[in-house]
């Protein structure tokens, strides 16, 4: 995609010319990615979804978040990275924690998030994610044409296609996996 609608007022790029604005594991995990992806440089201070989208205009509908989240069983921890719109609620409790199969899920400590990903709090994103970490998309994100979403630091946000998610290594597209936000 050569132009996005969903930009707002930033300049896009071609994620692939500017490595320096993502964090390492995601410009390995975008090296020789074919699909389009774009990145734009931003104010790291405004990289929260509310915070970025009424400062680029960006539309909220448009943001789909990554959040970690970790369940046990039996003393064995398992993560998941969960992609969600900005606008709705993943649903940790029941949906996310019987794909698990683990007795009791919840969002990751932020520490933990950080140190396994190796990418910012507030920048994590499914690209370039930690090897046999399931990837849970929700339908709604896999079927969006432009989302916006981290690149692994909060400078800088990428641009792709909801079915380019859905392709990541580990993705699984779940129907359900998040709920309208009150």
């Amino acid at each position: 995609m050569s132009t996005w609608s969903i930009a707002g007022t930033l300049p896009v790029e071609p994620a692939a010319a500017r490595p320096d604005l993502v964090a390492e594991p995601v410009a390995k995990a975008l090296a020789g990615v074919t699909a389009p992806v774009g990145i734009a440089e931003i104010d790291p201070d405004l990289a929260d979804t509310a915070e970025f989208c009424s400062a680029y205009g960006s539309p909220l509908s448009a943001s789909a978040n990554c959040v970690v989240v970790a369940g046990k069983r039996g003393g064995e921890v398992k993560y998941a990275a969960v992609m969600i719109l900005a606008t709705t609620r993943a649903d940790v409790n029941n949906v996310v924690r019987r794909r698990l199969d683990v007795r009791k899920a919840s969002f990751a400590p932020m520490v933990e998030a950080v140190e396994l990903t190796a990418m910012e709090y507030g920048g994590i994103t499914p690209i370039g994610l930690p090897d046999g970490w399931p990837i849970l998309v929700d339908k709604a994100v896999a079927d969006s044409p432009e989302l916006v979403v981290g690149s692994g630091v909060r400078g800088s946000k990428l641009l792709v296609t909801g079915a380019f998610l859905a392709s990541l290594p580990g993705a699984e597209v779940i129907e359900g996996l998040a709920t309208e936000a009150i």
